[in-house]
């Protein structure tokens, strides 16, 4: 039977979890390894110098739980490493509580879990479920129903699994599923990312002994109108899945530094940079 991993970033106890494992349990052989609290927001950390704290917890559906106090990637690195017995085959993270939509995916556990697949030569899916109130930011105190996430994320992993052995190497599929019942949702695109315009400030909060207290973060984040973005189809009612890759090379860039007198620079640094003309 096959295993499948389920993992997230907002912690073992998320409806969001316990939804997508409610979802698949009958798929595969379903076991979970979870941060034992939310980790929301860590991107790809891991836990280095200390030992990890690992509790068996109770996740309906899942033939083995595993809480930890480590990292959504530590929990996929445990799941490679055989705290659950034999590696996954597939790996879904989720379900997110807010979408992982444009620029977010860089911060999220949630697809930094499944990235972490991608390095164990296991393809992951990443999914996130948008409120009821329908945001495109962070929400607090949302409310979240995830019966159109259950019904999609049920379809793509029965397909997922029946072609594993030809899918593309490194595959991660990042699916964000709009706040929305079944029958309201207007379709499915394959979307490339959008850009977020971030409205973070720095404001001093206190300052006292020495110690200053500063917020960094502030009002939601918009969006660049872009055609074809994950953020443009959340917007039409629409479902997105964008195929991400892990190669973070940029070849036009490579071809632009090229030109760089790169040989030179040690010789600058010993000649007081005397080899580039100086810097004005």
């Amino acid at each position: 039977m096959i295993r499948i991993l389920v993992t997230n970033d907002d912690g073992i106890d998320s409806p969001g979890l316990h939804a997508v494992v409610a979802a698949i349990s009958d798929l595969g052989d379903v076991v979970v390894i979870a941060p034992d609290r939310n980790r929301s927001g860590v991107s790809r950390s891991i836990t280095l110098g200390t030992t990890l704290v690992v509790t068996e917890a109770e996740v309906p559906g899942a033939r083995l739980a595993f809480a930890t106090d480590g990292t959504p990637t530590d929990c996929v690195r445990m799941a490679a490493l055989g705290l659950a017995g034999e590696p996954p085959q597939l790996i879904v993270s989720g379900a997110n509580q807010g979408l992982n939509v444009g620029d977010d995916v860089t911060y999220s556990g949630t697809v930094a879990a499944a990235m972490e697949a991608v390095m164990n030569g296991r393809p992951a899916i990443a999914i996130s479920q948008q409120s009821l109130q329908l945001e495109l930011g962070y929400p607090l105190n949302a409310t979240f129903e995830y019966t159109a996430m259950e019904q999609f994320l049920r379809g793509l992993v029965v397909h997922t699994l029946k072609h594993l052995d030809d899918l593309p190497t490194g595959l991660v599929l990042n699916v964000n599923v709009p706040g929305l019942q079944p029958a309201e949702i207007a379709g499915v695109e394959i979307t490339k990312l959008g850009r977020r315009i971030y409205r973070d400030r720095l404001e001093l909060q206190s300052d006292e002994g020495g110690m200053s207290r500063y917020s960094l973060y502030g009002d939601d984040p918009s969006h660049h109108e872009e055609a074809g973005t994950d953020i443009a189809a959340i917007g039409r009612s629409c479902i997105s899945l964008t195929a991400l890759r892990f190669n973070l090379v940029d070849n036009d860039a490579h071809e632009f530094v090229e030109s760089w007198p790169l040989d030179g620079f040690l010789a600058a640094a010993s000649d007081g940079d005397t080899a580039l003309g100086g810097v004005s």
